[in-house]
This record gives C-alpha cells, sequence and structure tokens, in this order.
C-alpha cells in the first residue's frame, strides 16, 4: 500500500502530529475494506464461488457497494492516489455485476395456457397459518412449498387436498426435509431430485402439454457445508440440462442468488428466472425481516424458454423468514 501517498507536507505531519497520523490510519482502513471487497469481487468476476465467507458474501453482492464507498471516501480525506483509484474501480466492477444475469428473450410461438405459480418456504413450518390465506387470496395453479413438515403436510391436505388441489407430489419429513407441489393441474410422478431435503418433481398435464415440475431446496452454503451446496446445485443444473427441448419449471428456495456461479449454473442450460422476465430481477426474498429494504433474491422461479412471465410479487408471510413469490407465466407452443 502507497502510505507515503496519504501523507500531506507541513510541519505538523513531518513532527507527527494527529493529521498525518489519521492520514496514515485512514490509508490503512481503506486498504483493508478495499482488499476485503475485492476478494469477494474477484472472485465474483472470476465465474467461482470460492470458499468461505465468499460464498455467504457473494449473495448480498450489490450491498458491498455501501463499504467499497466508505473506502473511497476513507482513501479521498486521506489523499491516497492509490486508494482512489482503487476504490473508484471496485465500485465499477459491482455497478458492472449489479446488471441481471440470463437470457430474456420472449417466446415466439402461440399462447397455449396460463398459470400462475407461487412458491413459499414456510421455516420449518411456521409461516402454514400464513400461507393459507394467501394461497386462498392469490389463487395459484401451482405452488411449491419448502421446509413444509408433517404438520405443514397435514394442514395443506386438509384446507385444499379435496378442490382446490387435488393434485400433490410430496417428500414426507420433519423440520426442513419435507417439502411438496400443491397442483390443480393432473400429475404424472416422477423422479425428484435427490438432496440432503425434499425435493419432489412431477409431470404437470397443462391443457394437454407435460410441464415438467421441480421443486429446488438445496442445502444453504453453511460454512462447514459449501461443498454439499454446491453439489446440489449441481445436480438441480443437471436436472435443468436433461430437459432440452420440455417445457419446465423449477421452483424454490435455491439459497442462492444471481451472483453465485453455481446458480448461474442452472441459468446457463436455458431456464429463465421468472421473476427478471417480469421485471424483478433484484427484489428481496430473505431475510424477510429487513426486505425489501435489505436483502436478497434467493427463492426463484425458472422455467424454460417456452414460458413468458408478466408479473411477480414477493409476499411477506408471518412466522417464515422468506417472502413468497408469486409469477404469472404464459406457457407458448413450441416451434
Amino acid at each position: 500500500m502507497d502510505i507515503a501517498a496519504a501523507e500531506a507536507p507541513g510541519s505538523a505531519e513531518r513532527a507527527g502530529g494527529p493529521r498525518r497520523r489519521g492520514r496514515v490510519l485512514g490509508a490503512w482502513l481503506s486498504g483493508l475494506v478495499l482488499a476485503g471487497v475485492s476478494v469477494v469481487v474477484g472472485c465474483r468476476a472470476a465465474d467461482t464461488d470460492g470458499i468461505t465467507p465468499v460464498p455467504q458474501l457473494l449473495a448480498f453482492l450489490p450491498w458491498l457497494l455501501a463499504p467499497a464507498g466508505f473506502a473511497l471516501l476513507l482513501a479521498a480525506l486521506a489523499r491516497w492516489r492509490l486508494g482512489l483509484v482503487w476504490g473508484v474501480a471496485v465500485l465499477g466492477v459491482i455497478a458492472w455485476f449489479i446488471e441481471p444475469y440470463g437470457r430474456t428473450s420472449e417466446p415466439s410461438g402461440a399462447a397455449v395456457a396460463g398459470l400462475r405459480v407461487m412458491t413459499s418456504n414456510v421455516q420449518f413450518g411456521r409461516g402454514t397459518d400464513a400461507l393459507v390465506p394467501a394461497i386462498r387470496r392469490e389463487r395459484p395453479d401451482i405452488v411449491f412449498v419448502e421446509e413444509c413438515e408433517y404438520g405443514c403436510q397435514d394442514r395443506l391436505r386438509e384446507e385444499f387436498g379435496q378442490g382446490d388441489f387435488p393434485y400433490r407430489a410430496e417428500v414426507e419429513g420433519g423440520g426442513s426435509e419435507g417439502s411438496l407441489i400443491l397442483s390443480r393441474f393432473p400429475l404424472k410422478k416422477a423422479a425428484g431430485v435427490p438432496g440432503t431435503m425434499g425435493m419432489p418433481g412431477a409431470v404437470a398435464d397443462v391443457n394437454g402439454h407435460d410441464v415438467r415440475l421441480q421443486l429446488a431446496h438445496p442445502m444453504p452454503p453453511l460454512p462447514d457445508q459449501v461443498g454439499l451446496w454446491r453439489k446440489e446445485l449441481g445436480t438441480l443444473r443437471d436436472y435443468a440440462a436433461a430437459g432440452e427441448g420440455q417445457s419446465t419449471v423449477v421452483a424454490g428456495d435455491f439459497n442462492s442468488s444471481q451472483d453465485h456461479a453455481a446458480f448461474r449454473r442452472i441459468l446457463d442450460t436455458g431456464l429463465r428466472d421468472g421473476a427478471r422476465l417480469a421485471g424483478s430481477p433484484r427484489t428481496p426474498s430473505w431475510p424477510a425481516r429487513t426486505a425489501p429494504r435489505i436483502g436478497t433474491q434467493i427463492d426463484h422461479v425458472l422455467v424454460s424458454a417456452d414460458f413468458s412471465a408478466r408479473r411477480a410479487d414477493f409476499l411477506p408471510l408471518a412466522g417464515t423468514d422468506h417472502r413468497a413469490l408469486v409469477v404469472d407465466l404464459t406457457l407458448h407452443q413450441r416451434k
């Protein structure tokens, strides 16, 4: 670090006065903050998720503008020229990567069916009481529910099992292991993606068109589980790639954002992010306590290229740390 550049001529500085010491301290602090931010931004630029704590920080990449801006201010106050250039460069790279990732081309075929999809992580079933009226109010056609343990599944079966959603695919389990898909459309059995937490799959008959459905809920990137998180996202990527040429919806809590390389690999198979198609590419879904002001979008509805999306709403639900996501989709005829 060019600390000497932070020094200004003058008798007080040469004598070791407080102004000189303040500039040196400011330059050092600026450099430390910029170094930390640069590691995270560098991994994003290198298309890798790195090791802890990089995957955890990548989820909040846009918010790194704050510490980078603070470091730039310190460099300016310290008159540290290298820090000024460094800070401006870091801010520029972050701003570049805030641009949403993935394809957005519209399907050219005729519209054949409309469907509304909802996904909600109910946090060990605690958000079930709030999810029930949300389902009645939003009237989705397909609902993906993560962390829906035994009590949650029984409640949803009691509330919707007879008329509203006669079809379901589920993985029973306690805590975070249970998950299910509710559908107004007939469902055919399909092997779900294996994972630590339940990720059921099915094939829906949407007005005579087969649509592959897959619930996503890989492990979160906890400090000691980054490898498992990356592996389970890779399994979802393999599922997406295997469906080339087939109508597909993969929805749920991905525990990852578009700033994670493992998530971008899924988009690289050709799937589109429904929230981005509907104009909400960066709306936070977690943590619910601070969203929408501060947070990250880790709940997604991903669709194949024969879908368009016209609306995406993120709904706060009591009892859970995730906001539910509702996306209005249109299925188009493949050409």
